[in-house]
């Protein structure tokens, strides 16, 4: 029997001659996703500020036998963002699928949090999604059909201490995607959210086996969730045939909230 680490069985999706933009692609949920796309058929823009790190995973997708090229850019930066869609389309042909995953936190309580803090998270996770929304938008119109995909939090719904910048900003991004998803719907082009609870990561490894324990006490399905899991919800998503599937949150997070 398959354990919770690695996929049984992959949805199948083909998303053959489709080609699909991934944020944060150059490690942990964005590479997951990524891959998943790949492995679906897509072509995938690796988007990320690393360039050395999109490479290893273009090669990795590579050697499975699927195709990924790499795009450095600043998710911060409306002109590279700007520029990025272009290149994509250029280069690829198309754009058919983004996923917005890139993100950061700069946890602290509300009375200690910066200025800097503050607009780095919003900045980030909600100015950089919606920029890209935007450039995306258009190619996808043109061409009468798209999937995009965000990557928000069960914070964003429930809240969270000590995060009132990423909740705020993966809150905006829920709303952000209701409302893009009623302007587009009539092009052809679907906007859903899929907001995950604890995920087994880099960061949630670093609270620690006592921290853990706890946060698996208050999961319901108690167990963190694996990358691969938020992975087939937004190639689930992105699937042709969820074309009618729009302006949603799906919640993956093991029955933590209900």
């Amino acid at each position: 029997m398959a354990d919770a680490t690695s996929p049984p069985r992959r949805l199948t999706v083909d998303l053959s001659g489709q080609v699909a933009l991934v944020t944060g692609a150059s490690q942990g949920l964005g590479r997951a996703i990524a891959e998943t796309l790949a492995a679906a058929g897509a072509t995938v823009a690796l988007v990320a500020r690393s360039a050395g790190k999109l490479a290893d995973v273009a090669a990795g997708i590579g050697a499975t036998g699927g195709k990924a090229e790499a795009f450095a850019c600043d998710v911060r930066d409306a002109a590279s963002i700007q520029q990025t869609v272009d290149d994509v389309v250029a280069r690829l042909g198309r754009l058919d699928v983004l996923v917005n995953n890139a993100g950061v936190t700069r946890d602290t309580l509300l009375p200690r949090m910066s200025d800097e803090e503050w607009d780095d998270v919003l900045t980030t996770n909600l100015r950089g999604p919606f920029l890209f929304m935007r450039a995306a938008s258009r190619p996808m119109m043109q061409q009468r059909y798209g999937r995009i995909v965000n990557v928000a939090s069960v914070s964003g719904l429930i809240g969270n201490p000590g995060q009132t910048n990423y909740s705020a900003s993966k809150a905006g991004l829920v709303g952000l995607t209701r409302t893009a998803a009623k302007e587009l719907a009539g092009r052809k082009i679907t906007v859903n959210a899929v907001a995950p609870g604890f995920i087994a990561s880099d960061m949630t490894a670093a609270l620690g086996p006592a921290l853990l324990d706890e946060v698996k006490k208050r999961v319901p399905a108690k167990r963190l969730g694996e990358a691969w899991e938020i992975a087939e919800a937004v190639l689930f998503l992105a699937a042709p045939s969820s074309g009618y599937i729009t302006a949603q949150t799906l919640v993956v997070d093991g029955g933590l909230i209900g």
